[in-house]
């Protein structure tokens, strides 16, 4: 790397640390009152934890029919992708179908990173077969499509931006009963299965945007670590990113009780709600598994341990953040993602080009919490040593600092790809990457430090180049 280029970006982020606020109610420590923001105006006061009931275990698909005769199904929609229809996942769930009587159909259009377009046909599917259960095998594109296409079968009369989050949607509350839905996740990513959140393009704009709602989320998580054995070196780095962030963003996110509004009803409390002490401990969990494993995992394709304990920490992340929410690292990669010009991701076999969810996500996490160290100094500390950093004499200050050049490090070593300038943006593309992240207000509110348009584009300008 250039030395201006490094200077460049070493004073970015020294302009992002020092315009840190200071004032009572941003300044280190969570130190508000319950109940009330500096205004006056009411915030939330409760927290609440929804999560899938979980099954893992190596050789646990095999199950997968006979849970289906327990629910009384009868006529069940198997969604995929066409690359995963034709490996070992999903035959072992259309065997144990098979085996148990169930009739199904087949639907293996999922698009990878999908669309309101690809999400509409997979729904006009599941309108036509009115079907009684769903089984999502695959990542979480699949089981975010089954999620889709589950609610709207279900509420047929619906149109589809009634769910969609706002403000690009209208975010009504689910209120109808949905099918029983079974994920089986094949990656080590996402942690779909345990959510209930389903993120798709919307095309109109150019950007990622998805439905979050408790009502959505799978009824079981078949968690096989057999698996995680089949997914190339690049899928698991990516899906170990999101893990990754999953953990960081809702560890620091704004505490529940400093969230606003207060919801009148129980039914408007969000599905990401701040961080919380609850999931506080699932996202340490499976940053620590991260800090272990990810490496390990992506360097032996044999490693079962590895790949194994990915798979239960995509889950643990999963339960984290499903229920505190992440914030910017998350908001700013949706229109990296949405924005594709040609960069095509290695080991992914698609059609389109395509930024893999994980890798825009991780890409501005330096940047990121340089920014919103400030905040909550301690847990951006914590976090650094628990992945990797001497941080025995570090200071206050240094938090910022010292988590984003242990991430800069961690990338670094799995030859992750330096910067947005690598995957083929330029300072000329900020303005659009600042206003497609502008609409991502479910997760943007949830940083823990306000942002405005100028800091977003510093921080688009900071993560051009990591290295």
């Amino acid at each position: 790397m250039a030395a201006a280029a490094r200077a460049r970006v070493a004073h970015l982020l020294r302009l992002l640390q020092r315009a840190a606020c200071q004032c009572p109610s941003h300044s280190h420590t969570y130190s508000q009152a319950p109940g009330f923001s500096p205004s006056g105006k009411t915030t939330d006061y409760a927290f609440e934890m929804a999560v899938s009931n979980i099954r893992y275990g190596a050789g646990v698909t095999k199950e997968v029919g006979m849970d289906l005769q327990n629910l009384g199904a009868t006529n069940v929609c198997l969604m995929t992708d066409k690359n995963l229809s034709r490996l070992p996942p999903v035959q072992t769930v259309m065997d144990s179908l098979v085996k148990n009587g169930i009739n199904f159909k087949v639907y293996d259009n999922v698009r990878v990173e999908p669309t309101d377009r690809s999400f509409m046909e997979a729904i006009e599917f599941a309108k036509k077969g009115a079907f009684d259960a769903y089984v999502a095998v695959g990542g979480g594109s699949t089981m975010d499509t089954c999620k889709a296409a589950n609610l709207y079968a279900s509420s047929p009369h619906s149109e589809f931006l009634d769910y969609v989050n706002a403000p690009i949607g209208r975010g009504k509350p689910v209120t109808v009963p949905l099918k029983p839905l079974i994920a089986v996740p094949t990656t080590s990513g996402t942690g779909s299965e345990t959510t209930g959140v389903a993120i798709f393009d919307y095309e109109h704009l150019k950007v990622k945007t998805g439905i979050a709602s408790r009502a959505i989320k799978p009824t079981l998580g078949l968690i096989d670590p057999l698996h995680t054995l089949h997914m190339p070196e690049g899928v698991v780095a990516n899906s170990g990113f999101d893990v990754l962030c999953h953990a960081l963003e809702s560890y620091t996110a704004l505490p529940y009780h400093m969230r606003s509004p207060c919801p009148s009803n129980p039914i408007a409390r969000p599905a990401y709600q701040g961080s919380n002490p609850i999931s506080d401990i699932w996202a340490v969990h499976a940053l620590r598994i991260v800090a272990k494993y990810l490496k390990r995992a992506v360097r032996n394709p044999d490693d079962l341990e590895a790949r194994s304990n990915m798979h239960l920490a995509s889950a643990f992340a999963g339960i984290g953040f499903g229920n505190a929410g992440v914030h910017l690292c998350h908001g700013m990669s949706y229109p990296i993602s949405g924005l594709v010009k040609t960069y095509r991701a290695k080991d992914y076999n698609v059609d389109h080009p395509l930024v893999p969810h994980g890798l825009s996500v991780v890409l501005t996490s330096p940047a990121v919490f340089m920014f919103t160290a400030q905040m909550s100094p301690e847990r951006h500390l914590e976090t650094a040593g628990i992945l990797g950093a001497d941080i025995r004499t570090a200071r206050t200050p240094d938090a910022g600092p010292v988590l984003a050049d242990t991430l800069r490090k961690f990338l670094f070593d799995l030859d992750v790809d330096d910067g947005l300038a690598a995957i083929g943006y330029s300072k000329a593309d900020i303005p659009a990457l600042v206003k497609g992240t502008l609409p991502q207000e479910r997760v943007t509110k949830l940083a823990p430090r306000p942002q405005s348009e100028e800091d977003l584009s510093a921080l688009f300008e900071a993560s051009m180049k990591l290295y």
